[in-house]
């Protein structure tokens, strides 16, 4: 059955944007009568039937209404974009994928890349929420830079490639809730970053024996927690 993102359902008559409907109409030639799912981003999960076919006013009628509650835990990852940005795309869609809750994009001391497209992130974001069948659409915030993040943000973890005693994730984790990682770019925190992150009670964890891209690192700590605490 084909999914819709619908963020405001309040009743049983709903009009889905032009986006959705042009590729609901047009892209996939949908007509009256034809039942699809709908998934509003926080937790509902909704069955409809195409009612008003329309290339940029879908009506549709919902026939059932589901909520799937959020798990346990609460995963942001703030996270340095990568210089090219079909890696950072990536990371977004396996994230959403794999289960992610809120994502920071943070401009760092040695960042590439100091611009981010919030509105190509987020289609991003949604089409992995359908892909994924999760009705949970990951919070997207805009970029910040990561000193006023380490400034606004509960003291989280932090993975950097520096040479000091750290912890494995997975040790860390165990009794954590609210999860926050923080992971940079491709030429890693600067150490100003790495004291300052410490001096405001961020502890530094590890991921593994090998050098991590940003996007794979990421990837990694995103399934480590899921992994455990799922």
């Amino acid at each position: 059955m084909n999914i819709f993102y619908c963020p405001v359902i309040v009743d049983d008559n709903v009009t889905l944007d032009e986006t959705e409907s042009q590729h609901a109409v047009k892209v996939l030639r949908l007509v009256k009568g034809e039942h699809i799912l709908l998934f509003d981003g926080i937790g509902g999960k909704y069955e409809g039937e195409i009612d008003q076919p329309h290339h940029k006013k879908c009506m549709v009628k919902i026939t059932k209404k589901e909520f799937i509650a959020k798990g346990s835990f609460h995963l942001h990852m703030a996270i340095a974009p990568t210089k090219m940005n079909d890696r950072m795309e990536w990371f977004l869609e396996k994230a959403t994928e794999i289960g992610i809750h809120e994502i920071t994009p943070v401009i760092c001391d040695r960042s590439e890349r100091k611009n981010t497209n919030h509105d190509r992130f987020e289609k991003v974001l949604i089409a992995a929420m359908k892909q994924s069948m999760n009705p949970w659409l990951p919070v997207l915030h805009e970029q910040m830079d990561l000193k006023l993040f380490l400034e606004k943000t509960a003291p989280g973890f932090i993975a950097h490639c520096m040479k000091t005693e750290k912890s494995p994730l997975k040790n860390c984790i165990l009794n954590q809730e609210k999860i926050t990682i923080l992971i940079g770019p491709e030429g890693d925190f600067s150490e100003t970053e790495v004291v300052l992150a410490s001096e405001k009670g961020w502890k530094p964890i590890s991921l593994g024996d090998s050098r991590l891209r940003t996007e794979t690192a990421g990837i990694v700590a995103c399934h480590t927690v899921n992994l455990l605490k799922s």
